[in-house]
């Protein structure tokens, strides 16, 4: 049976590192691009023989910002991905890119023609004043430019990112965002509540961000308004026009397989989870190392179903449980119950889902979830 795969490409560059991200970045090496470049390709010949019977059905170039690579590079590393792999004509390949680098139709044609299908641009917000408090690079001018340029080269899958919770954002700020980022008519919104992560900038001044109770106002208040609107969501924080949902990230939380390339990036195959080590030098040197490697336990593969399966709207199916792991599903039942009478949690065609309140309080429905897995016998 030919297994469905996706592809990860982590370009680790940026122009400068915003104040919350703690994902592996680093600042823009313009010395380094093209033997970064010529690393991935070193790194996916290698992968090539243990992916022969699957056949990719996404490509997703993330970071950093792999927009900086230039219309050259990007399109050298999807020629190698598509010669390496076996590749489905109609795969969905993805790049993200910053307002400020994807501002011109001709670079963006480019791509368009070598077979990026789907551009995800990092908004983040309307407000040049909040951009700034958050480290981005771009104005509110320059999304618009860079989706004007985007629709002329041909994208017809965009997808905008939105943070709500910046410090000192209001509800009524946030709206205004929501109405900008709507008017740009995306086929795909992915809205995040911002955190303050241990060892970023902004965490020496988490004080200033709106309270818990500020962001579930504004997030509650997404979720009405795009569906009104007619984005559907389809996970805690993604929402997309019916047909347009992300393939590639459904893969991560559908528990399908994906090998990802680059320091940092994680893979999931054949029942093995593992990650690349944030180092740049020794990926360059053709020396890279494993950060984490994992082979799951049939433990660990019912608790990951379990946590997953409540981040989609599509939820947890008491047949497909059984029928996956063999295991009764009732002894969650008193437990989802509870949660629905608390409007947490809906039973609809035989399924549950966790309400927008109940992803609200998912962490704590989860463990819950997990207390009652741990007394089953899954050994």
């Amino acid at each position: 049976m030919i297994k469905s795969l996706g592809i990860y490409i982590h370009v680790p560059f940026c122009k400068q590192k915003c104040v919350y991200c703690d994902f592996y970045s680093l600042p823009r090496r313009e010395e380094d691009m093209d033997a970064y470049v010529s690393a991935l390709e070193r790194q996916l010949s290698q992968f090539s023989p243990l992916a022969a019977e699957c056949t990719v059905t996404s490509i997703y170039f993330g970071g950093g910002t792999p927009s900086y690579l230039g219309p050259d590079r990007l399109c050298r590393l999807l020629r190698k991905v598509r010669t390496t792999f076996h590749t489905a004509y109609v795969a969905e390949i993805t790049l993200e890119a910053n307002p400020d680098s994807a501002s011109e139709v001709q670079d963006l044609t480019a791509l368009r023609r070598a077979g990026f299908n789907r551009l995800s641009l990092g908004m983040q917000s309307a407000d040049d004043g909040e951009l700034k408090a958050l480290g981005r690079v771009h104005t509110m001018a320059q999304t618009r430019t860079a989706v004007e340029a985007a629709r002329k080269a041909g994208f017809d899958n965009l997808s905008l990112d939105l943070i709500y919770g910046p410090p000192g954002q209001t509800p009524a700020r946030w709206r205004d965002n929501l109405a900008a980022a709507m008017a740009l008519h995306p086929e795909h919104l992915s809205c995040y509540g911002l955190k303050a992560e241990p060892g970023t900038p902004l965490y020496d001044r988490r004080e200033t961000l709106p309270g818990d109770e500020a962001q579930a106002e504004m997030y509650l208040e997404t979720v009405e308004t795009l569906e009104a609107r007619g984005w559907q969501q389809y996970e805690i924080s993604n929402f997309a026009r019916p047909g347009r949902e992300s393939r590639h990230n459904l893969k991560y939380w559908t528990r399908q397989g994906y090998l990802g390339f680059g320091p940092g990036a994680h893979s999931y195959f054949q029942g093995r989870r593992f990650a690349w080590s944030r180092d740049l030098d020794a990926f360059l040197a053709g020396t890279p190392s494993l950060s984490e490697d994992q082979t799951l336990t049939r433990r660990d593969t019912v608790e990951e179903y379990l946590m997953l399966r409540l981040r989609l709207t599509q939820g947890l199916h008491p047949d497909h449980f059984e029928g996956l792991f063999g295991l009764d599903f009732s002894p969650f039942l008193p437990f989802l119950e509870r949660c629905e009478a608390a409007g947490y949690a809906v039973r609809r065609e035989g399924a549950w889902h966790l309400t927008p309140r109940g992803f609200l309080v998912s962490n704590q429905i989860i463990g819950e979830l997990l207390d009652i897995s741990r007394a089953l016998n899954l050994d």
